[in-house]
């Protein structure tokens, strides 16, 4: 009796249980609490709203307004010492296996709360049970397991349950989500996609296109990635109860305008992180046509490492890497003068007090002198720039 609870199942049967369980809780995180709560992607209809509310607090315990607004000061202090769960602060060892106790630390603090947290549920039954009754709930989701499954498997399905979101989402997302992985877009940050499909944490693993377009309720941004969690979303758009509100843009290209405009302008800014994923194949296209001059003049390696620095913006590197990265591009004019060029333009999408117009002066010249500087990868980029439609 023991060993079974209302369910009999063969040893198979309660991993499929345990994976099944556990699987709708991310997608409560991924699809309530992520998109739809901390960022506002698509609004959600009552019905899978209660239903993600309800299963959230028998499976995590977690309050609404505590997830969201930490999540959301994690991307306003992003990689900073104010960042809630940065492993690039903190190691990655400490978010991975502790991902779950900073959540619970920042939790704490009022003024994140305050500053963060607005427009979450405040209704009758987050004051009285969700909020007040955390640990009640997944008390309750014991003694649920327990009775379905008996004493070892439905605390052992109950122990899974437990233990998923702080590791895959707390830990894994959070921890090598900044740490390791391909990215597609140059973020000020150190997000990352860890694998292109997106399933067993529900999408949340393209997490540099999340950083990248944070308000958009669909992750993936390539046709080999895979959301699962856009999946869901667009299952619940066709019962009526989901509506998306932002996607993140699709470059879109038009014949070179004759002439730089405010619209050429805005299309750039709107479309920057399609524009520096262009400009750093340009520079990675120079980058071998030097290879053979620049072994010569540069070490082993350096000449290893330049590959990744052009990357990455020199302000972004350790003082000692910073330096070599310097002295290597000294040694190509055509590699330094692109550096250099790809500084200026994103500057145009930085936070200044320059006006349009100011900006669209920038934009020209940029391109003149482009167009004006004898390599093929800037004249033909300057051309692309041209083509650009918001």
């Amino acid at each position: 009796m023991l060993l079974s609870g209302f369910f009999d199942l063969p040893w198979w049967g309660y991993l499929l249980v345990a994976l099944a369980l556990t699987h709708v809780t991310i997608a409560g995180v991924t699809i309530y609490l992520h998109r739809h709560q901390a960022h506002r992607a698509l609004d959600l209809g009552p019905l899978p709203s209660h239903f993600f509310r309800f299963w959230l607090w028998l499976t995590t315990g977690m309050v609404t307004k505590e997830w969201a607004a930490i999540h959301r000061k994690h991307h306003a202090k992003c990689e900073t010492a104010d960042d809630p769960h940065s492993p690039q602060v903190l190691g990655l060892s400490r978010v991975l296996w502790g991902g779950v106790f900073l959540y619970v630390k920042e939790s704490r603090n009022a003024e994140t709360m305050a500053r963060y947290g607005h427009g979450t549920p405040d209704d009758w039954i987050e004051r009285h049970l969700y909020t007040p009754g955390q640990k009640l709930g997944i008390l309750l989701m014991l003694a649920i397991d327990l009775a379905l499954f008996g004493l070892v498997p439905g605390a052992l399905i109950w122990g899974v349950q437990m233990a998923w979101i702080p590791f895959w989402a707390a830990g894994v997302i959070n921890g090598i989500g900044h740490y390791w992985g391909y990215r597609h877009f140059a973020c000020a940050d150190a997000s990352t996609n860890i694998v292109p499909w997106g399933v067993l944490i529900g999408g949340e693993e393209l997490h540099n296109n999340h950083h990248a377009y944070p308000t958009s309720a669909r992750l993936s941004n390539r046709w080999y990635e895979f959301d699962i969690g856009w999946l869901y979303i667009r299952l619940l758009a066709l019962l009526g109860q989901a509506r998306v509100k932002k996607v993140a843009p699709r470059p879109r290209l038009t014949a070179p305008r004759p002439t730089i405009d405010l619209d050429t302008l805005q299309a750039v800014i709107l479309h920057r992180y399609d524009v520096m994923a262009k400009y750093l194949q340009s520079l990675r296209q120079i980058h071998r046509e030097e290879a053979g001059r620049l072994k010569a003049s540069l070490d082993a390696g350096s000449r290893k490492a330049l590959k990744r620095w052009l990357a990455r913006d020199a302000e972004e590197l350790p003082e000692p890497e910073r330096r070599r990265y310097v002295a290597a591009l000294e040694q190509s004019r055509r590699l330094s003068l692109l550096v250099e060029m790809r500084r200026e333009l994103t500057a145009l999408w930085q936070r200044s007090t320059a006006t349009h117009e100011e900006l669209l002066a920038r934009l020209q010249d940029w391109c003149r002198r482009a167009e004006a500087s004898g390599i093929r990868q800037l004249e033909e980029f300057s051309l692309r720039l041209r083509r650009y439609a918001a």
